[in-house]
């Protein structure tokens, strides 16, 4: 069966003579979607009687999701050649804000990628950075901002391997992915930053391949001393000032009682100056499987649809995945307020959302000698090898790629 890259990805199926079949995505059917199309008017008309207005990019965030997945708004028609049966496929928005069929797509599309050819068979530990308050406002509204950050966080953790394996910085070289993340579990803006760094370095002498060394995980009084370190550099670059906040704190629901035992997971845990630093999640170089449930995991869409609900006072609720140690397990919202939070979760246009460290940026000399792929640097053409257009080697996965590799639904059987 023919197929295209215009389209929406299917977060359902069902099963059709034993084997796992496709059916259309509906979007108009699930309670996000109803929501957005009921209460973004709303909020349009209250920020106008304020003076106020969104930016272009968030209108044309939620009207091109309004699009979404609809056939009124455009189709592809997917015929087989065996059989002519056929499927009308309708155009997504393709948005990085908070469709959650456009980032289910991208994270499948995102992960493959970084699996199968960005990371080497190596270890690799993911460390999540977030921030004080007033840096993630400053990050939202400056995107430059966070990309300076960003550098100061990457060339601290990248120091502190090289010489931690007995090398300095001119004999080795590390490397990291970095996913930035706007949500938090609650839907609030939170900018931090996942990266999934190399768990060790590369080694470059007398001009043979790189060498992979491991190091050992880091401890907690060295995740101590890298936060403190990041926290004082980045306040000598921006000083922050702390005002009156205007917006309210989600509604909190308790369900359980508070957590009185130590998280075992705090010894993974670095606090200081409102900075935080996590390095707990690792993986072997022959787990690749784990390898690519973790870039999955970093790269994932802001909303999870299935926990959303209403209230039967009319209220949004949103279920957290893992609820937090005083008890709480939902948070709940007014509908205009739930949409404005949805509309603070938008990026701005052309700032990317995922960058490249080390010996796996696409200009460092050794790239093309540690990555999967052999794209790079560092590599020598080979002769009579067959010649591809650029267009070619960075192809992305077909749609019916995505569909088998993510829910197992061969679309290509009738």
């Amino acid at each position: 069966m023919l197929a295209q890259d215009r389209e929406s990805l299917p977060p359902i199926h069902g099963h059709g003579l034993g084997k796992t079949a496709y059916e259309r995505h509906q979007p108009e059917q699930t309670l996000l979607y109803q929501l957005v199309e009921a209460h973004y008017p709303a909020l349009v008309d209250q920020l106008a009687q304020q003076g106020k207005s969104l930016p272009d990019h968030v209108h044309q965030e939620f009207e091109a999701y309004l699009k979404c997945g609809r056939l009124e708004h455009g189709f592809l028609r997917v015929r087989c050649d065996k059989c002519h049966f056929e499927r009308l496929v309708a155009f997504s928005c393709k948005k990085r804000g908070f469709c959650p069929s456009c980032g289910a797509r991208r994270m499948a599309e995102t992960a493959a990628l970084l699996a199968d050819e960005v990371f080497p068979d190596v270890p690799l530990r993911q460390w999540v950075i977030s921030f004080p308050f007033p840096l993630r406002y400053l990050f939202a509204a400056y995107p430059q901002a966070m990309g300076k950050v960003l550098g100061i966080v990457y060339r601290a953790i990248s120091t502190h391997l090289i010489h931690k394996a007995g090398l300095s910085l001119r004999d080795g070289a590390t490397g990291a992915v970095t996913l930035i993340q706007r949500f938090g579990s609650a839907l609030n803006l939170n900018i931090h930053f996942h990266i999934l760094f190399l768990d060790g370095v590369y080694v470059y002498r007398d001009n043979r391949p790189p060498r992979f060394r491991r190091v050992k995980a880091p401890d907690k009084g060295e995740l101590e001393e890298l936060v403190q370190l990041i926290s004082q550099r980045v306040g000598r670059s921006y000083r922050i000032a702390v005002g009156s906040q205007q917006g309210q704190k989600a509604f909190m629901i308790r369900t359980i009682r508070p957590l009185e035992r130590p998280d075992p997971g705090l010894e993974w845990v670095a606090k200081a100056n409102g900075f935080s630093m996590h390095a707990g999640v690792s993986c072997e170089g022959h787990q690749k499987e784990k390898r690519e449930r973790l870039c999955r995991y970093i790269s994932r869409p802001a909303v999870a649809v299935p926990r959303l609900s209403l209230s039967s006072t009319g209220k949004v609720v949103y279920t957290l995945k893992t609820p937090y140690r005083d008890g709480t397990t939902q948070v709940a919202f007014e509908p205009v307020d739930f949409v404005a939070r949805l509309a603070a979760l938008v990026p701005k246009p052309r700032v990317n959302l995922t960058r490249y460290h080390g010996v796996l940026a696409p200009n460092h000399r050794w790239r093309g000698l540690v990555t999967p792929a052999r794209r790079g640097k560092g590599v020598k053409s080979i002769a009579n090898a067959e010649v591809h257009t650029p267009a070619e080697r960075h192809a992305a996965m077909t749609w019916a790629q995505r569909l088998k590799r993510v829910f197992s639904i061969d679309i290509e059987v009738c």
